[in-house]
């Protein structure tokens, strides 16, 4: 006869075996459903005013402020495993020393399917600063709209559902009067 300690070690390891297996198989599913979102982003008008950062109060650097449109829908993204999309809106371009940036100017998270059909009209978030001082004879950016699919079980995903179709340059700076 076994002892009741005995069973109850028996029944727990089968109960955790199954949900080890579940949890595996519901990873493993993510990867069948494949979503291609699309959408535009075009960008309005930029504007590259002088400044001092309030980490290097010395030091003069330009700050650009970027408008930009939006649209998209990525209710594709979401199925049984999608916890919350990650969204966010950055700037790849070339300094004049040739190093190449990319720099987040924007992002949203998304909760629920409802929400994922996207239209703004919004400007950066965040500061766009060039370390270097000067976005003179920097190359024009490319800015693009990325996602991080972030699910209840398995790997993370990501992808790109919207890009400028040229790239934009940047405008020559203006003084602040």
């Amino acid at each position: 006869m076994h002892t009741v300690y005995a069973r109850i070690n028996n029944v727990s390891a089968m109960l955790s075996t199954c949900v080890m297996v579940l949890l595996a198989a519901v990873s493993l599913s993510t990867f069948v459903f494949t979503a291609d979102p699309k959408g535009t982003l075009a960008v309005s008008s930029i504007q590259v005013f002088p400044g001092n950062a309030r980490r290097y109060a010395n030091k003069n650097q330009d700050f650009t402020f970027v408008n930009f449109n939006l649209t998209a829908d990525l209710s594709p993204l979401f199925n049984w495993n999608t916890k919350q999309l990650f969204l966010y809106v950055s700037a790849e371009y070339e300094n004049r020393r040739g190093v190449k940036n990319e720099v987040v100017i924007w992002d949203r998270i998304v909760r629920r399917k409802e929400d994922a059909d996207l239209s703004v009209a919004g400007r950066n978030k965040y500061v766009f600063r060039e370390l270097s001082a000067s976005f003179k004879d920097a190359a024009p950016a490319h800015y693009s709209l990325k996602y991080n699919i972030m699910p209840y079980v398995g790997v993370l995903t990501y992808g790109e559902a919207a890009r400028t179709a040229e790239p934009v340059p940047f405008p020559e700076r203006q003084e602040l009067s």
